[in-house]
């Protein structure tokens, strides 16, 4: 189980850009990793676009938003153009980066048990390193708690760089 501190695994995913995508590709840059369960349902449709009207925000920060389900490149192309998105969307048809950061699983549904994506954002530094982790995300609210806490950790990071300057003379 990942736990916030850990080192954010690695991946290789297309994305709906035609680009392949990869985190080392982002080092330097906060990312927004967040996975949900379906293009163009209630839910997500909510999540993307609200990430997707922070994203002027976000950037300001130096973060990239990274959205990743199990649907097709097809699916994403329409999903993003229906909606104006403007991050990718990565598709991970096998699962395998979901199960990897543990946002694949056993779900409860009006006390239905059933295996599928666990809506969850993973917020990981310039480093690579997972700064935090939400899971079971509820959509109300979630884009500015991500906002909120992204705002936090850069202050923190701002105040560190600010007091490491070399202190003495020539």
């Amino acid at each position: 189980m990942l736990t916030e501190g850990n080192k954010a695994p690695a991946f290789e995913l297309p994305g709906d850009d035609g680009k392949i995508h990869t985190l080392s590709q982002n080092l330097g840059k906060w990312v927004v990793l967040y996975f949900y369960p379906q293009d163009l349902t209630p839910g997500c449709t909510t999540e993307a676009c609200e990430f997707n009207a922070a994203l002027d925000d976000l950037l300001r920060k130096n973060a990239v938003v990274l959205g990743i389900s199990k649907d097709t490149l097809v699916s994403h192309t329409r999903f993003r153009g229906k909606h104006d998105l403007r991050f990718s969307l990565l598709s991970d048809v096998d699962l395998a980066v979901h199960k990897v950061y543990g946002a694949y699983g056993e779900k409860n549904n009006y006390g239905k048990v059933s295996l599928g994506t666990i809506r969850s954002t993973f917020l990981i530094d310039k480093k690579g390193n997972i700064a935090k982790i939400w899971s079971k995300v509820r959509v109300k609210d979630h884009v500015k708690s991500v906002l909120d806490t992204l705002e936090k950790l850069s202050e923190k990071e701002a105040g560190f760089m600010s007091k490491s300057v070399r202190v003495g003379g020539k």
